[in-house]
């Protein structure tokens, strides 16, 4: 069954908030065409300074954010929401709709979604992406599907960078809504001993064992389908919740049973508007040692007291 592909067009200036808003909408991510700085982009990226004539003709004033929703879903309460608050921040807008199968979908993305750079040790490499210079750095080859979490996005990111300083080596990780797996598979990369990602959706485990599959990982990691931790077992030395707000509220209810007193809790995904409701739903027990911000989004670094 065909999908429906939302196109919000706004100013460039205020593309970071409208991709906020938009990103609210669904589960498995966006992807967002912003050509105000290709040039140097490109050249901190790929290390080349000659560029398709189509990428240079295109608008550099105005950006686009690609939304994808699911036959099963009513696009129309998407458009309404994000018109809504759009309106709200006073940007102006043109919303376009259509259909498009999955694997159209797909393509057009794939085109916007290059190697890129995350923290200080890791490059996220898209597996069709050959052109590209490490520098020194880890790769991650990655192949997201429609599983969510590329490092694009300013949780992913967060979470990621986090979780580049907590890995020592030999750690265990539980990966709680591990999407595409791209954190397991990051932490593995780094020098953890194992990871066990729960995901409630059946195509981002599968996605998420691919993708340690792809990075020879595979041995050191399960993937599991669940609801939040339901299917864990035993403590773990880092936690991940790259969710959303209230999720990991419910998750942090009982996630003590699966800490010791050296245990690293990671929770991403929260919008700024939401960050006093996470904070108060850890427990009494638990203490708040890093937080990170970026574009409205927080990330929050907890251990037991």
């Amino acid at each position: 069954m065909d999908w429906t592909e939302i196109i919000v067009t706004v100013p460039v200036g205020d593309i970071e908030t409208a991709g906020n808003i938009a990103q609210m909408t669904v589960p498995y991510g966006i992807y967002i065409e912003d050509y105000s700085s290709l040039e140097r982009e490109v050249a901190e990226i790929a290390n080349i300074d000659l560029i398709d004539e189509e990428l240079l003709n295109k608008d550099r004033t105005r950006g686009k954010i690609h939304l994808y929703i699911s036959p099963e879903e009513n696009p129309s309460e998407a458009v309404s929401y994000i018109k809504e608050r759009l309106e709200a921040q006073n940007i102006s807008y043109e919303i376009s709709m259509g259909s498009c199968d999955v694997e159209s979908c797909l393509e057009s993305w794939k085109k916007y979604f290059v190697p890129t750079n995350v923290g200080e040790k890791i490059l996220i490499r898209p597996i069709w992406h050959d052109d590209y210079t490490a520098n020194g750095r880890i790769v991650l080859n990655l192949e997201p599907g429609l599983a969510f979490g590329t490092g694009t996005h300013e949780t992913t990111r967060l979470c990621l960078e986090a979780l580049e300083k907590h890995i020592k080596g030999g750690e265990k990780i539980l990966d709680v809504g591990c999407g595409s797996g791209i954190l397991s598979v990051a932490g593995l990369l780094l020098g953890a001993d194992s990871a066990v990602g729960i995901d409630i959706d059946e195509m981002a485990v599968k996605a998420s064992r691919e993708n340690a599959a792809l990075n020879n990982v595979q041995d050191r990691y399960t993937g599991i389908k669940g609801n939040l931790a339901d299917k864990a077992e035993g403590t773990y030395d880092i936690i991940l919740a790259n969710i959303v707000a209230d999720a990991i509220i419910s998750l942090s209810a009982d996630i003590e049973k699966f800490m010791d007193k050296n245990t690293v809790y990671i929770m991403s995904g929260i919008i700024d508007i939401r960050l006093d409701d996470v904070l108060s739903g850890l427990p009494e027990s638990m203490t708040v040692i890093e937080q990170y911000e970026e574009k409205g989004w927080y990330c929050l670094v907890a251990k037991m007291s």
